[in-house]
């Protein structure tokens, strides 16, 4: 899977730190074993998801709470966090990887979330994306299958062949989650632009995102 082309997609950065212990023995941890490098991503991916609560209402902003060696230190994250740590660990394994992120509009068990933000635009979504079998594949390992049981959403499962990038609808038909605008694809969380797309949509907490403390809502 190694190409010279995606070597920036496989270097540790300040946020995907692949080379930190943490992260390293994360990785060992869930792919012993395996050999596959499509094994590897498939554990890794089920680990992130389920093993990480998704949790959207401690935000911690800072520098060091943002890296992807932070997480393993706890149980829950949320979207940003819990993609930059399978993004990291695919680079740990070999297998180049990349942050997209967007806006979205979430329908479904946000009314707390909404009342904070005063909006239902969720700002800079994270996902992740990996290059297999020569394309690059989304991912998205953030709702954990315990709180898409709980909401009726089919989890997002992994596969290598397509995208597992949102759940449009619910499993009654209901709109559950649409995507707004797409912000592209990146070697490393963007984090200046992210704090200012933040503090941009969010003028209310402009003072608590730019001095990049926790936010418990």
């Amino acid at each position: 899977m190694k190409n010279a082309s995606f070597e920036s997609y496989l270097n540790p950065t300040e946020f995907l730190d692949s080379d930190h212990p943490a992260v390293r023995e994360f990785v060992e941890e869930n792919t012993r074993g395996l050999s596959a490098p499509t094994e590897k991503l498939e554990a890794l991916y089920y680990a992130v998801r389920d093993g990480f609560r998704y949790d959207p209402y401690r935000l911690d902003f800072s520098r060091e709470a943002m890296k992807a060696s932070h997480l393993t230190g706890r149980n829950y994250g949320y979207c940003v966090e819990k993609s930059c740590l399978f993004a990291a660990a695919a680079r740990a394994v070999g297998v180049p990887a990349r942050m997209g992120f967007a806006n979205v509009r979430n329908h479904i068990g946000t009314a707390r979330l909404e009342a904070v933000l005063q909006t239902n635009v969720l700002v800079f979504h994270g996902f992740a994306e990996v290059y297999v079998n020569g394309r690059w594949i989304k991912s998205t390992p953030v709702f954990n299958k315990e709180l898409c049981e709980r909401l009726n959403v089919a989890p997002l499962d992994f596969t290598a062949e397509e995208d597992a990038i949102f759940q449009e609808y619910d499993r009654d038909g209901g709109k559950f989650m649409e995507y707004l605008h797409d912000y592209g694809r990146f070697e490393d969380i963007p984090y200046d632009f992210f704090m200012s797309e933040l503090q941009r949509y969010y003028p209310h907490l402009k003072e608590t995102i730019s001095q990049g403390r926790l936010i418990e809502l």
